[in-house]
């Protein structure tokens, strides 16, 4: 088994991400059943992920907002769904 990839590695790597797609990560927590509980299964389950240096290089080069999460990023659907809860709230 991988061993896990360092803890404050993949907390700022998921909040680069968050920022990256333009998921508010405050503002879910506030009004979109973000739980604290399932923030840190985010980071751990980016914690799992094989594909970290690709993930740096993916933030590196992102100039303005993606629509969404790259496809290797294991919380590409959390990102979505709670970018997706959050609009809803906003309608």
């Amino acid at each position: 088994m991988k061993p896990l990839g360092d803890q404050n590695t993949h907390l700022w790597l998921v909040q680069k991400m968050a920022k990256a797609t333009e998921t508010d990560l405050v503002a879910a927590m506030e009004r979109a059943n973000l739980t604290n509980a399932d923030w840190a299964e985010m980071v751990q389950d980016c914690r799992h992920c094989d594909w970290t240096a690709g993930c740096k290089r993916w933030l590196g080069r992102q100039e303005g907002a993606a629509d969404q999460a790259p496809e290797p990023c294991r919380n590409k659907d959390r990102f979505e769904a709670l970018k997706s809860a959050l609009e809803g709230l906003e309608a």
